[in-house]
């Protein structure tokens, strides 16, 4: 889509609800849409919503390797609940081939900016560019929402996605967190919160899947 395109898309997306937007998100891929997922809190919220329009549609998980335990048990029973047709990508190095090279996960300080990018480009974004190659879509849903960070504040629903080259389409950007977990309780979903990637090390940080240091990072790595 031209930029103009998506301009006119985002005016008129903002006045539907997730479903219509996933509606009409859907009718622009030509059947070949993905959704990602990190398994992170309220993640269910636009698995659900997804799986309703299109049950069988592949779910992009990218596993560094370093989720807690209580992040793939909630994986699996989210798979066994919506019967998620996934596609989970590992990265060229184990945990403990990365921890024994380089060091282990970096801490989340700001003198580690550049490890934490340097742990993302090897552990994140590479099998995630790899999946995205093997996957081809022409449109990737992802759970992206303005409230979550400054960065995130700035996108919009509809957005060209350069790193890989995709349409991507945020179907719940404008909700809040009070409606995010209403959709849970209505829906009788599950959460998570013991949620940690070391590739952001924390909410005010991007792990580069959406942010322009992404791609150059996948490049060098």
């Amino acid at each position: 889509m031209t930029l103009d395109l998506i301009l006119k898309a985002n005016t008129e997306l903002h006045s539907l609800s997730a479903l219509d937007c996933l509606r009409w998100g859907l009718a622009q891929a030509g059947g070949r849409a993905i959704v990602s997922t990190n398994f992170r809190p309220y993640e269910a919220v636009l698995l659900h919503l997804v799986t309703q329009l299109q049950p069988n549609i592949p779910v992009l998980w990218v596993d560094h390797g370093y989720n807690r335990s209580a992040t793939y048990q909630h994986a699996e029973q989210l798979k066994s609940q919506l019967k998620l047709n996934i596609h989970a990508y590992l990265p060229r190095l184990t945990p403990a081939h990365y921890d024994a090279v380089y060091g282990g996960m970096p801490e989340p300080t700001p003198e580690n900016e550049d490890r934490i990018k340097a742990f993302s480009a090897v552990m994140k974004l590479e099998p995630f560019q790899r999946a995205m190659r093997e996957l081809a879509p022409t449109l990737w849903i992802a759970a992206l929402r303005k409230v979550q960070n400054p960065n995130r504040a700035g996108l919009d629903i509809v957005s060209a996605d350069t790193n890989f080259g995709s349409l991507k389409l945020s179907p719940v950007f404008n909700w809040t967190d009070d409606e995010m977990e209403a959709y849970l309780k209505d829906h009788a979903l599950p959460n998570e919160w013991d949620y940690f990637d070391p590739a952001k090390a924390d909410d005010k940080r991007e792990c580069g899947l959406h942010a322009s240091w992404g791609g150059k990072a996948v490049a060098n790595s």
